[in-house]
């Protein structure tokens, strides 16, 4: 008869203590300061992953069996169930019967895009009526003007970002939240009234040794917020690339401090991961709403750009 025997050693003692702080990390990751190296902000985007440790442990807990490590192991599955069972396996069907007055779409283009045209198809193709892109130059701008001109006969750009738009388009204005030109306001006048658009391309982070490179992020997010605040009030939407996830504290101010919230969160099904568009890992393309109810929310197939488009239909 072959005997499974637990026992309590070194090892165990190592990999409990290892449980226990990853558990720590998923309940208090709001606590963690961003100083040095913006460590916060980094943790809060990789937070999804943090699950992926827990098999890891469980290996290591069997290996030597111990009891400490086996019970201490439960702890960052049962947090990770904690803060993730609402995305994972919460009701996001819209409620019976109800219809959506207005879809939209964003993408991160990529300025390397070698399909423009076929890009602009995909999202065309995906009925939505209003589709805001980053990350768009010339030549390729005026292909998606060509090729979405007779869908959308509305559209703004300005620098990098643009809107197209079913609806027309009032009010376009250039929004100064960082040194490129890479954010703008508009109205869209649809038959049930104005909704207020902001497309933003927040400045991209990076890991590296000296930490999460997210200080011009930060402050540029900041400054949309702000542009956010004094804006028009009522139905806003919010879409762009904002190279965070909404789980960052960077962007707190933009949601809670404007009333917005995130179409994904609240009517979509999992994590809706964006980027990059081969192996997604976190999503940092968003579409914030206020003043309107999220029906659904989904990421689109892979055009030729490193993102995912994501997409969101919307009640007023």
């Amino acid at each position: 008869m072959i005997r499974y025997v637990i026992r309590d050693g070194g090892r165990g003692r190592v990999t409990a203590a290892v449980a226990v702080g990853l558990a720590a990390v998923m309940l208090l990751h709001a606590w963690i300061p961003n100083r040095p190296g913006n460590l916060g902000s980094l943790a809060q985007t990789l937070l999804p992953w943090t699950g992926a440790a827990v098999p890891v442990l469980l290996a290591a807990a069997l290996v030597r069996p111990s009891r400490i490590a086996l019970t201490a192991v439960l702890l960052p599955a049962l947090a990770w169930a904690a803060v993730f069972d609402p995305t994972l396996v919460g009701d996001h069907r819209a409620p019976t019967g109800a219809a959506a007055d207005l879809t939209a779409v964003t993408h991160n283009a990529d300025d390397v895009n070698p399909d423009p045209a076929g890009t602009a198809r995909a999202l065309a193709a995906s009925g939505a009526e209003l589709i805001a892109l980053q990350e768009i130059v010339e030549p390729a701008v005026a292909t998606y003007e060509r090729v979405l001109a007779e869908r959308y006969p509305y559209h703004y750009v300005h620098g990098t970002v643009g809107l197209w738009s079913r609806h027309p388009l009032s009010d376009t204005r250039p929004l100064s939240v960082m040194p490129l030109p890479r954010a703008l306001r508009a109205t869209a006048l649809t038959p049930n009234g104005p909704v207020t658009v902001y497309v933003a391309h927040l400045p991209s982070v990076r890991v590296r040794a000296s930490g999460f490179t997210a200080d011009r992020r930060n402050a540029a997010a900041l400054r949309l917020a702000e542009e956010v605040r004094v804006g028009p009030p009522g139905r806003t939407l919010l879409l762009g690339d904002l190279n965070s996830t909404t789980r960052d504290d960077a962007v707190s101010p933009l949601l809670s401090g404007n009333g917005l919230r995130s179409a994904q969160e609240a009517a979509g099904a999992g994590f809706g991961f964006s980027w990059p568009a081969a192996f997604p890992v976190a999503r940092i393309d968003q579409i914030l709403v206020r003043g309107l109810t999220p029906v659904s929310a989904w990421t689109l197939p892979p055009t030729a750009s490193d993102h995912l488009p994501v997409a969101a239909s919307l009640r007023f």
